[in-house]
């Protein structure tokens, strides 16, 4: 119904930068909030980021200030801009959707992307 599909993630130094982006397709009638998980080798899968249809974002304490989710919405799509990396930020990100469906434009569910890698070593 909904499928997304994320940029490659990749080998980053400590202190460097990445972008990941996540496009929703398919079935589409309205989508809410986008965000990002992501979740370390032995650990729970933890919030990384979020925004809303209008624009407000939330963000893990552990990520304020280095990282920045946006969305455009004409293209379905959500980003997070990654920089001042640390080796801590090593995980495997994923893209979550809220969205409705034509045929059922009343139930939001959550979708989900099938993450990619992000490892911060030097």
């Amino acid at each position: 119904q909904v499928r997304l599909v994320e940029s490659e993630g990749g080998l980053v130094q400590p202190g460097g930068s990445l972008r990941l982006s996540c496009a929703a397709s398919g079935s589409i009638f309205s989508i809410y909030t986008m965000g990002w998980y992501r979740q370390a080798p032995g650990k729970q899968r933890e919030l990384v980021a979020t925004i809303i249809s209008g624009g407000s974002t939330d963000y893990a304490d552990s990520v304020k200030g280095r990282f920045t989710i946006s969305r455009d919405n004409a293209k379905n799509t959500v980003y997070l801009q990654m920089n001042s990396l640390k080796p801590e930020d090593t995980a495997v990100y994923y893209c979550n959707v809220q969205a409705t469906v034509l045929h059922d434009r009343t139930t939001r569910r959550n979708y989900w992307g099938r993450g990619t890698q992000v490892t911060v070593s030097s």
